[in-house]
């Protein structure tokens, strides 16, 4: 896998993990009628808490190991604090949207109300307000798409730049010849001790070793 496609794999996966619990900005901006809701099903029976396992070791003289980017950008207080980010910034676009289109309908009704016994002049103009409201929704629909995008574009490569190198530098600690992402690589199957996710979560955490890697190990 190429330098660039292992970037722009890992992107991906941060956008996955980060804005997968943010509304996409298709569907945040999108004029949409509330819908009914469904009657809720019947609670399931609650299963018994799994019995967490304690981490595997890290196999003695591995040269491989491999990382979960979607668990790192979940897990870490970096992802975390960038989903907070771009939920800010949607929930302010979609309450200014809403008042927008709140005004396009009160508009809208008022000429259907009064459209009868208005002038020409009047019943013109009122449909061009509509127009002209209609016109500054869409504009300010498009604006937000783009600031939402622009913001998680900014998080992605601020997430990259300080994820690679700690990637690097726990390699390094470790003396391995290559760290894959299981998301990406192919991988059906490794050894649990292999992931090395955990370390770099807590070096991310943390920003322990932010200075240049340590020579790998002989």
């Amino acid at each position: 896998m190429s330098e660039r496609k292992g970037r722009d794999n890992m992107k991906a996966w941060f956008v996955t993990a980060v804005v997968g619990g943010v509304l996409t900005a298709s569907s945040v901006y999108a004029q949409t009628k509330p819908a009914t809701p469904a009657p809720k099903p019947a609670a399931p029976a609650a299963a018994a808490p799994a019995t967490p396992q304690p981490p595997r070791p890290f196999p003695e003289g591995a040269k491989v190991a491999y990382v979960d980017v979607q668990q790192i950008a979940s897990e870490s207080s970096e992802g975390k604090s960038a989903r907070t980010k771009i939920e800010e910034l949607s929930n302010k676009k979609t309450q200014d949207l809403q008042t927008r289109q709140k005004a396009i309908q009160d508009a809208q009704a008022k000429l259907n109300a009064g459209g009868t016994v208005m002038s020409d002049a009047a019943r013109d103009q009122a449909e061009k307000d509509i127009e002209r409201l209609q016109r500054d929704y869409q504009r300010a629909q498009q604006d937000a798409q783009e600031e939402v995008q622009s913001l998680t574009r900014d998080l992605q490569n601020e997430f990259q730049r300080k994820l690679l190198p700690l990637i690097g530098q726990v390699a390094a600690e470790k003396g391995l010849h290559m760290v894959f992402s299981v998301a990406d690589s192919g991988l059906v199957w490794a050894d649990p001790g292999l992931n090395i996710t955990p370390d770099v979560v807590k070096r991310l955490n943390t920003g322990a070793g932010a200075g240049a890697a340590t020579a790998p190990k002989n």
